[in-house]
């Protein structure tokens, strides 16, 4: 299981020394790094994969609430303050947890739960996000071809690569499965098993736990089905 990557920001030593101690007690957490002010904790995201954001509201130039107002795309983000005054202000911005320094550990743990909870409860599809491309390239034993979005079945995960179902032929891609998911529009493209990623476009039904595309029947996995549906009603 990927640990979830942890970025700790604030501008005083001992509160990156209290936060990188929890995290590091936390076997699904590992400390990705440490910012001393908003403009590093910036640079830090645009060039780093971030899960979980540990921000302090006071900070120099620009504070922990100012800085998530320039943000687009935010990691889970937790505030740490020695200021309670901003906790209701602070949820307009997304903010998953506010902790009140000092921050005692088991507080902690309830803040990590929630998101570990989450992890859980929503494994794979997350949320629409804006999509440019309308295909992609793959990388087959001999070629790098281009398939359209429009001409995507299904995807089938097949050991370390994987099986893109066209109308016309399937590929077979030097890829994984996550890798080629994470080019899809995520409004268009909906992942049903942990074995089958489907094009809403091309779906004829569904019935029980069942996907109908063509001629071909695909298993709706019972940790994927109620994320499926809602999204799919959408």
């Amino acid at each position: 299981m990927r640990k979830l990557q942890c970025l700790t920001v604030d501008d005083e030593n001992g509160a990156h020394m209290v936060l990188k101690n929890y995290i590091d007690r936390i076997d699904a957490l590992a400390h990705a790094g440490q910012c001393y002010n908003t403009t590093e904790a910036i640079n830090f995201l645009h060039k780093n994969k971030v899960d979980i954001l540990f921000l302090d509201i006071n900070m120099p130039e620009m504070t922990g609430l100012e800085m998530l107002k320039t943000m687009t795309n935010k990691p889970k983000v937790i505030l740490t303050t020695a200021h309670s005054e901003f906790a209701l202000e602070s949820y307009d911005y997304g903010v998953h947890d506010y902790l009140i320094k000092p921050i005692p550990f088991s507080r902690f743990l309830i803040a990590i739960n929630r998101i570990l909870a989450e992890k859980v409860e929503s494994p794979q599809i997350p949320e629409a996000t804006l999509q440019t491309n309308t295909f992609l390239f793959i990388q087959t034993s001999q070629d790098r071809v281009r398939i359209d979005f429009d001409q995507i079945y299904y995807i089938q995960s097949w050991g370390n690569y994987v099986k893109i179902h066209t109308g016309n032929q399937v590929y077979l891609a030097n890829n994984t499965s996550k890798e080629i998911e994470d080019q899809l529009p995520k409004n268009q493209f909906f992942r049903i098993h942990r074995s089958y990623l489907v094009a809403k476009n091309n779906i004829d039904k569904i019935v029980g736990n069942q996907v109908y595309i063509k001629k071909v029947i695909l298993p709706i996995g019972a940790s994927f089905r109620r994320l499926f549906i809602e999204n799919f009603n959408k």
